[in-house]
């Protein structure tokens, strides 16, 4: 079973399971108590520095996705905080779904997480 992905405007539903946000921000325009998210490790976001460089452009997606995964490796924080979403993902049996704001819904950082999740 894959771990899945949603956009935190979406409702969020009982098979959900675990709904973690993985953005290094609150998202615009949504309540907690909306958002109904179980865990945020802001920390597994990608930097202020490659997000404004991203800029959501999906020609930079690639590019983005390479320079997202050595951050996770190289900076401490960010390295705990995946480890942290590996163990959710194995106590819960992958029923977690990675909650982002962004609009593409195919070029963001919970894709690439939800990659690396898929495949430990």
């Amino acid at each position: 079973m894959p771990v899945n992905i949603k956009r935190v405007y979406e409702e969020a539903k009982k098979d959900d399971g675990l709904r973690v946000l993985v953005d290094r921000v609150w998202p615009r325009g949504v309540s907690k108590e909306d958002a109904r998210v179980d865990e945020w490790p802001k920390e597994v976001g990608p930097s202020k520095e490659l997000r404004q460089w991203f800029d959501h452009d999906a020609e930079k997606y690639d590019e983005f996705k390479e320079k997202y995964k050595e951050e996770l490796k190289s900076n401490d924080e960010q390295k705990e905080a995946l480890e942290q979403l590996k163990k959710w993902t194995k106590q819960h049996n992958k029923k977690l779904t990675l909650v982002f704001a962004a609009k593409d819904e195919k070029h963001n950082q919970a894709t690439v997480l939800k990659e690396i999740l898929d495949h430990q």
